[in-house]
């Protein structure tokens, strides 16, 4: 098996079952269903610290990583891959968010962005849903001005504290930035 396999041959009328093979072999975590939100209110909230993940993948439009306040409710935060009059892209990285704040993971767990450490396997995920695992290359902490992001999906409201600079944006369900 060190030298890899010719084929594999699958028995199945279940294309569900083919399709989670093919993400499978293409590196792909599993589907996950994602929600639009509604932004209901952006607001001003004092300096904290704030961390920007470093992975060792470049990230294309529409990529980016499920951050939250919240374990059970994320925001898909764009990756800095996006050009702009003040830096240079960095599509390997995605400004996160303050420390306190949730990031799922790969097999669906969470963790908040203050326990992450270079080596770990992080998820990323496209607007589809979409989603590969990579690694973190460095994380930056920074005490940064601060917005607090409140949106809302049916009766369910959730928030997420981000950075209050140009260089962040959230993903609309076509992959587009904002």
């Amino acid at each position: 098996l060190e030298k890899g396999v010719w084929g594999v041959l699958i028995r199945t009328d279940n294309p569900a079952v083919i399709k989670e093979i093919v993400y499978f072999a293409k590196g792909i975590g599993s589907q996950l269903v994602l929600q639009e939100f509604v932004i209901k209110d952006v607001q001003k909230v004092s300096m904290g610290d704030r961390v920007c993940i470093d992975t060792i993948t470049d990230m294309k439009l529409g990529e980016g990583m499920l951050i939250g306040n919240y374990s059970n409710a994320f925001f898909l935060v764009h990756s800095e891959s996006v050009e702009n009059p003040y830096v240079e892209p960095r599509p390997f990285r995605v400004n996160a968010g303050a420390v306190h704040a949730y990031v799922m993971m790969p097999n669906g767990k969470t963790k908040y962005l203050d326990e992450l450490k270079t080596g770990d396997e992080i998820l990323i995920v496209n607007q589809k849903g979409e989603s590969i695992v990579s690694t973190v290359g460095r994380l930056k902490i920074e005490k940064r001005p601060m917005l607090n992001i409140v949106a809302k999906a049916g009766d369910k409201e959730v928030s997420i504290i981000l950075q209050n600079a140009e260089t962040i944006r959230l993903t609309k369900p076509s992959g587009e930035p904002v």
